[in-house]
């Protein structure tokens, strides 16, 4: 799949990440086919909702517009980035990561390799759902590739790969527990559940 992603303007080229937030939404807008009427103080709240609060207060704070293009609400200090839930998905998955974090995710929309061993740190405190737990391209959930919802977690991505096989890589894991997401692709990423 490939799609033009926007700039935020971090000195990196960084992309936007929310597990398939920014091209669901530009393809196929809210549920009910309409663009988002959120306001801006709204989503910031949203996004503000993923990482706790000493981190979000201070985080920069971007959201997709209609049209697909990024829109910076509030600039940051304190080296992350916080999306607001995506209204296209299931559940909510607002979501705030570090620079590394965001770097992995931008090899990851650009069908990159990421850089090993530059290690990233998430968090989606409000939740999340992703199409598959094994296949990092799925845009929709269907039978053969293991949708998957988890509760209030966070993650640390761009690991050496060894890191990960101290962990469960299920196709279908228990989300109570950390595991591996996407496994044995190149985004293999740890999920681990907060309570």
């Amino acid at each position: 799949m490939t799609k033009s992603f926007f700039a935020l303007g971090l000195g990196v080229g960084l992309l936007v990440f929310a597990d398939m937030q920014v091209v669901t939404a530009m393809e196929h807008g809210t549920p009910n086919g309409k663009p988002s009427t959120s306001s801006d103080a709204e989503l910031v709240k949203s996004a503000m909702s993923a990482a706790p609060e000493k981190v979000a207060t201070d985080a920069t704070i971007v959201a997709v517009e209609p049209d697909g293009k990024m829109k910076t609400l509030r600039e940051g200090a304190n080296g992350f980035t916080c999306m607001p839930d995506n209204p296209t998905t299931p559940g909510k998955d607002p979501m705030c990561m570090d620079k590394p974090a965001l770097e992995w995710a931008t090899a990851w929309m650009e069908h990159k390799a990421p850089t090993a061993g530059k290690i990233g740190f998430m968090y989606m405190l409000a939740g999340g759902t992703d199409a598959s737990n094994t296949d990092p391209y799925a845009s929709k959930p269907d039978p053969g590739n293991n949708w998957v919802e988890t509760g209030a977690h966070v993650m640390i991505v761009g690991a050496d790969p060894s890191f990960y096989d101290l962990y469960p890589k299920d196709a279908k894991p228990d989300t109570s527990v950390p595991y591996v997401m996407w496994p044995g692709t190149p985004y293999q990423h740890l999920m681990i559940p907060v309570r």
